[in-house]
């Protein structure tokens, strides 16, 4: 059985004990050359088994192991859109979420560029229009934003966050989640955010993303 297969399990269990995906919700994927494979449709993320684990192809055809998650298209897109993303992360966290039913902060990020640490492990992080979940035509527009991101918000729902690896993934849904935490306990008070010149260094020195202007 390979590594990854258990790196994918382990993954789950962490973002489990991390309190990010409430039962059955939330997936993750891990690329593997022109494979994908990702958790069956209603895993508890508690609990992924490495040998059940289905296999895509990067156009979403299934290969093997169980039935997919609904979400698949949008693990697949990521992975077709930037041939450097190795894991996918999708997950219901409750303040990321909050933000999902809130407009976004710009044309190019939901979130404004509250701390260094965003811009650093996670970058702009665009709203997609909402889209019942599974919709494929949500992954299409995914794909085809004409900007890079690591990370989307899907409107009404939640994060889907990509990685150079499992571990880079995680650590950016965790720092889109607690990002979105400040954000919320902020309210309506004045803050400041980084200015677009901070942003902008911050992002060029940890290779990430930010081009996001506020609207």
């Amino acid at each position: 059985m390979s590594a990854a297969r258990h790196d994918l399990a382990a993954t789950g269990a962490r973002l489990a004990s991390l309190g990010l995906s409430p039962g059955s919700s939330g997936n993750v994927s891990v690329r593997e050359g022109d494979h994908v494979l990702i958790t069956p449709t209603g895993t508890d993320l508690a609990a992924i088994d490495p040998a059940a684990l289905t296999v895509l192809d990067l156009a979403g055809t299934h290969l093997d192991g169980p039935r997919p998650s609904k979400e698949f298209p949008l693990h697949t897109a990521f992975y077709r859109r930037d041939p450097a993303a190795r894991a996918v992360v999708h997950l219901h966290s409750r303040h990321a979420s909050a933000i999902s039913c809130r407009p976004a902060w710009s044309e190019r990020s939901a979130l404004p560029p509250l701390t260094p640490y965003f811009v650093m492990r996670v970058g702009q992080t665009p709203l997609l229009p909402y889209a019942p979940p599974g919709d494929v035509r949500q992954a299409a527009d995914l794909e085809r934003l004409p900007f890079p991101f690591r990370a989307a918000l899907l409107q009404n729902h939640g994060p889907v966050v990509s990685g150079r690896t499992l571990d880079a993934a995680v650590d950016a849904a965790v720092e889109l989640e607690e990002t979105a935490a400040l954000l919320l306990a902020l309210g309506g008070l004045p803050a400041r955010v980084l200015t677009d010149d901070e942003a902008r260094a911050m992002a060029e020195k940890y290779g990430t993303e930010w081009s996001a202007l506020p609207r």
